[in-house]
């Protein structure tokens, strides 16, 4: 009896070898990302200790950092309360004009930050069609502190809604109608079996919302008013210190940006394993 041997050619991948491919993205990513970061951190940590303190010491700048990281957590959080309820709306509603509110959702990431501080700053303005009435109820939004955290929601709106719709567009409602055959009320039904699979999502929505809204400059120079001490952010402090000459007050301020920031990268990387992990057990329960 003859045995046929029928071998296949094993096809060409379709990107080059993993030497070669991991030497390009290495490279583009250190020419794109990691050279400029590092400039910045060894310009910052050049500076003698004394005038780092000096920099970071200074009222106006304290007054600033201030800001800028409780505004863009106080925005993140607005954010995730009723970016949540948003996305909710668009997934387990339908009504007219839905399409259309669901791509209004991305028009802050597509719309430049300058037209939206321009847009939010005519109509929270004092003679604004929402400024002028809250005025006259004495509630005043732009050149306030108010008026920044109003430009980080809107800039920051995306991305929880972004995040948090597709986990809730994968929801069983079978899951919710189990728990109130169960004798569940709807409260019960909202913190046992909605709010478990939605907070990993909304957590990482509050971490991109906050890493966006800390480094947001464009929307918020014209609704804030500027004015140091009081109204001014930390990237419009930099601007206003490489005006004048003062480089190692801004990389001051740059490395403290850029050390925040990596501590919402670290932040995310840890929700999205914890996300992973809770959500193995989960499937491996449905499935079983």
């Amino acid at each position: 009896m003859t045995v046929s041997v029928v071998t296949r050619r094993r096809r060409p991948p379709v990107l080059p070898g993993l030497p070669l491919t991991l030497g390009l993205t290495s490279g583009w990513l250190a020419l794109v990302v990691v050279v400029p970061l590092a400039a910045l951190l060894v310009a910052g940590l050049r500076l003698p200790t004394a005038q780092l303190v000096e920099a970071l010491g200074d009222g106006r700048a304290r007054a600033a950092l201030a800001l800028s990281f409780g505004a863009a957590a106080l925005a993140a959080l607005v954010n995730v309360v009723f970016g949540t309820l948003l996305a909710w709306v668009l997934v387990r509603y339908r009504f007219p004009g839905r399409r259309l509110a669901d791509a209004l959702v991305d028009l802050p990431f597509a719309l430049p930050t300058a037209v939206a501080g321009i847009a939010l700053t005519a109509l929270y303005g004092p003679h604004g069609w929402l400024g002028a009435p809250l005025a006259a109820l004495g509630l005043k939004v732009a050149y306030t502190r108010l008026g920044i955290v109003v430009a980080l929601v809107f800039v920051g709106l995306p991305f929880v809604v972004r995040t948090v719709q597709p986990v809730l567009a994968d929801l069983d409602p079978e899951l919710e109608d189990a728990a109130a055959s169960l004798g569940a009320g709807r409260l019960r039904v909202a913190t046992a079996v909605i709010l478990p699979e939605v907070a990993p999502a909304a957590l990482t929505g509050f971490t991109l919302a906050f890493a966006r809204a800390l480094g947001e400059y464009g929307s918020v120079i014209f609704i804030a008013g500027n004015l140091p001490g009081r109204t001014e952010i930390v990237p419009l402090l930099i601007v206003i210190r490489l005006e004048s000459y003062d480089y190692g007050g801004a990389a001051a301020l740059g490395l403290v940006m850029l050390a925040g920031s990596l501590a919402v990268l670290v932040a995310l990387n840890a929700l999205q394993r914890w996300s992973q992990r809770r959500a193995q057990p989960a499937e491996a329960g449905r499935n079983s």
